[in-house]
């Protein structure tokens, strides 16, 4: 009688582990709990922020908003069960649709009073290629610097970053949309920092920043030459001598933006809010939404909000962490980078503490470009999230005899 001897089997571990399959691996709660928050915020706060700005039709700016935070979210979603790691092989047609959709709203967009460009108008809604083009230059630079994992030290490689990101930034002020111009600037250097970039260079960056802003602001209008438009000027230096011409348009919207905030004092006046309601604070809806946040709901509200944010931000930073690869901390990187300046700065003009630079506050602001763009950046996190859990499920498997 001979014994057959044998031979070892794989058999998956019955005990649960963090997402057993991809498919059925929940969204990430916390980071879900801030972005639903942050939406709902919105929607109450422009409840009150818009009700007169369509005569009859007191409700057109909140429905909108809650349309385009369902289609956002549905998108999330969707975006989430999608393997983010098969994006990286896209990355020249991801920038090449990130460059074709800025140059069409230079040639297409609908030019607004103040001769800025930056949307293309549709009947139903607005293409703003600025804001999608925060993730897909995301997605485009992490799959370029994994690429180049083998020389991230290197000089060459850090030019090379920042080059890829200016040409999209330079065309984007060109609208002009300064802010985002300079949330793609921040997006390249977050991502050279996670890569681990040298300190060297990465002052050297900061330096070369630094120059270029006093070279704009004040050594070429001292020469006459003027490199950004008048209002510009007036909105990047009014944070600096607030009181010296209150009647300056950029210092004019940080004054009232202060007094609004300053009226909500500790729960706010609600319905009663003169400043909002009265229209002294331009643009509440939009950029000065967290002037609209404190007068309403004073600084229960504020603190309510800027609490989600430090929660959407600390998941963000948690994801990276969790990523399974080098492109999903990039990833991950590159959107704790758009968000965290856009919330610093947008929450900083509006108490007098940075300049305007026409940054919107995300989920918070009205407007269907930021609103979609900021939930498919939370999309890809959702993603990084799952693909981790499902990373960690795949070692959970043992073997049996």
């Amino acid at each position: 009688m001979t014994s057959t001897a044998m031979s070892p089997i794989e058999v998956p571990d019955e005990t649960p582990v963090h997402g057993a399959r991809t498919l059925r691996l929940p969204l990430d709660p916390l980071l879900t709990l801030a972005t639903i928050g942050l939406g709902i915020c919105s929607i109450v706060t422009l409840r009150v922020a818009t009700r007169k700005f369509v005569p009859g039709q007191p409700r057109y700016y909140v429905d909108r908003q809650a349309t385009y935070l369902i289609v956002g979210l549905v998108l999330m979603v969707v975006l989430s069960r999608v393997d983010y790691s098969r994006l990286r092989h896209l990355m020249y047609g991801i920038y090449g649709a990130l460059m074709l959709s800025i140059l069409a709203v230079l040639a297409l967009g609908h030019k607004t009073a103040l001769g800025a460009q930056r949307a293309i108008e549709f009947p139903l809604f607005s293409f703003q290629a600025s804001e999608l083009g925060k993730v897909l230059l995301i997605l485009a630079l992490s799959a370029f610097v994994v690429n180049r994992s083998r020389r991230l030290r290197d000089l060459d490689t850090t030019a090379r970053v920042m080059l890829v990101a200016l040409v999209p930034a330079m065309l984007v002020i060109a609208q002009p949309d300064l802010g985002s111009g300079l949330v793609y600037m921040a997006i390249a250097f977050m991502l050279l920092f996670v890569a681990g970039t040298s300190w060297r260079q990465l002052t050297a960056l900061v330096a070369l920043v630094a120059v270029s802003g006093a070279f704009v602001l004040v050594a070429a209008p001292a020469a006459g030459v003027h490199v950004l438009k008048p209002y510009q000027m007036e909105r990047l230096t009014a944070f600096l001598h607030p009181s010296s011409d209150p009647k300056k348009k950029g210092a004019y919207q940080q004054e009232e933006s202060k007094v609004a905030i300053g009226a909500g004092q500790k729960t706010g006046r609600g319905v009663n809010s003169t400043q909002i309601k009265g229209n002294y604070v331009p643009e509440d809806d939009t950029d000065f939404i967290f002037a609209a946040v404190g007068e309403q709901y004073g600084f229960v509200g504020a603190a309510l909000v800027l609490s989600l944010y430090a929660l959407l931000i600390w998941r963000t930073l948690r994801i990276l962490t969790m990523a399974k690869d080098l492109f999903g901390s990039l990833v991950a990187a590159g959107v704790v980078a758009m968000l965290m300046f856009q919330v610093f700065v947008s929450v900083g003009m509006s108490v007098g503490i940075m300049p305007i630079t026409g940054v919107t506050l995300p989920l918070m602001s009205y407007g269907g470009s930021s609103v979609i763009t900021t939930l498919l950046a939370v999309g890809l996190l959702q993603s990084i999230y799952v693909q981790a859990g499902a990373s960690q499920a795949m070692k959970g498997r043992v073997y049996r005899y």
